[in-house]
């Protein structure tokens, strides 16, 4: 439900003031504040070290499932995947009765904040990394919405805008590269120069978060590289709000080796194949750098063991955090109930969670697993260019990134 007056939209049950200079609230892919921190430390970071005088910094919690899909549909609703239905990158579709994407628009339950403004009159811009990402970040979005990854592939009727790759000067860039993060702030600030955006978002990928902790020379040089484009926008007089979809933590042991609980292998030895069903929410078509491995996991457990069974075999396990019922999750974490299994598993810091042993290719990784999607990840940036008013003492919410932006920055 929108509703809209002379000077404030109401979306999804909260209102923002509408903007009087240009908004672009930026999500980092992966960004742990530590990144930030590291960087700053190493004097690659000028523009966002200014703010600790000139802008405002906060750390905030993220949805968990710490994965892209919904944390971006919460930073563009406002609201958590129990309202607007997004609760993983994939799932179970009980009505297609299969494993799928949960890329389609047609399973979002709310409207995003970007289209509402838009139908109010504002100019609304949107670039992310992913083409995975559009079709819900676009939802009936009246503007400009394209990916880094299909930049070549636009056209007006469908993206709002002819000409993508016109924008930046750069080639189509590789999924699998820092360039692909690169091509949007390059596009962010075109447009911002070009078409003067009200409202602009921008949402990069996690590759190089994939590979490098923080501090590595790879990662100073990407948030050094971030920094430059932050700077623009600022030099442009765009209000500039950063926050992250969740952090990243290593998930090796002491050697390097991967730490993974092979749940299906373990349900399967333990009540028999066929039984049950692992959902692993992180599945995407990008599993080069994290091998469909995250920190998070659903069970169905269909006509095999008892609840109670298999939660204390489960909580046994070496490198589980939490397993919690259907009910104590979507309470716990505010997920929609209806796309969640009978169980959520949540894995530590240093372990991450597997389907079985053969359905996962790690033959690709070329540096030791880093990944997310637990409440371990669960910390990232909130940081403005401004200084802010007295804020509440709340949690903050990287979905509170728009509030932030439009209701209490000075």
């Amino acid at each position: 439900m929108t509703n809209v007056d002379a000077r404030s939209v109401t979306v999804n049950g909260r209102t923002y003031r509408w903007p009087d200079r240009p908004l672009v609230v930026v999500c980092v892919d992966g960004c742990e504040p530590d990144y930030i921190t590291q960087a700053i430390t190493a004097g690659q970071a000028p523009f966002l070290a200014s703010l600790r005088q000139g802008g405002t910094c906060l750390t905030a919690d993220s949805v968990v499932p710490s994965f892209t899909n919904p944390n971006n549909l919460s930073i563009v609703t406002g609201v958590p995947p129990s309202v607007h239905g997004i609760c993983g990158n994939y799932f179970w579709d009980p009505d297609a009765q299969a494993e799928v994407m949960m890329n389609d628009a047609k399973y979002l339950r709310a409207g995003t904040l970007l289209a509402a403004l838009a139908d109010a009159g504002a100019k609304v811009a949107v670039v992310t990394a992913k083409d995975k990402l559009r079709s819900l970040l676009g939802h009936k979005l009246k503007g400009i919405c394209f990916s880094s990854e299909k930049a070549d592939q636009v056209s007006l009727k469908n993206n709002g805008i002819a000409d993508a790759l016109a924008l930046t000067g750069m080639p189509v860039p590789s999924v699998y590269s820092a360039a692909l993060s690169e091509f949007v702030f390059a596009a962010g600030v075109a447009l911002l120069k070009r078409e003067r955006p009200d409202i602009m978002y921008l949402s990069t990928t996690d590759y190089v978060q994939h590979k490098a902790a923080p501090g590595t020379p790879a990662a100073n040089d990407f948030t050094a590289m971030l920094d430059g484009y932050l700077a623009q926008l600022d030099a442009l007089g765009a209000t500039v709000v950063l926050t992250a979809d969740h952090g990243m933590n290593a998930k090796t042991d002491a050697f390097g080796r991967a730490n993974i609980i092979f749940l299906q292998d373990r349900l399967d030895e333990w009540y028999g194949k066929g039984t049950t069903r692992v959902i692993l929410p992180i599945t995407d078509p990008y599993v080069v750098h994290h091998g469909a491995l995250g920190s998070y996991a659903t069970v169905y457990l269909g006509q095999g063991p008892t609840r109670d069974h298999a939660i204390r075999h489960i909580a046994a396990l070496p490198g589980v955090e939490g397993v919690f019922t259907r009910e104590q999750a979507c309470a716990k974490f505010e997920l929609p109930p209806d796309r969640v299994g009978d169980l959520v598993i949540v894995s530590e810091r240093l372990t991450v969670i597997g389907t079985s042993h053969d359905r996962h290719d790690l033959s690709g990784l070329d540096a030791p697993l880093r990944s997310h999607g637990g409440m371990s990840e669960q910390r990232v940036p909130l940081i403005a260019n401004r200084k802010a008013g007295n804020l509440s003492d709340r949690r903050w919410r990287n979905f509170d990134a728009f509030d932030l932006g439009l209701n209490h920055l000075l």
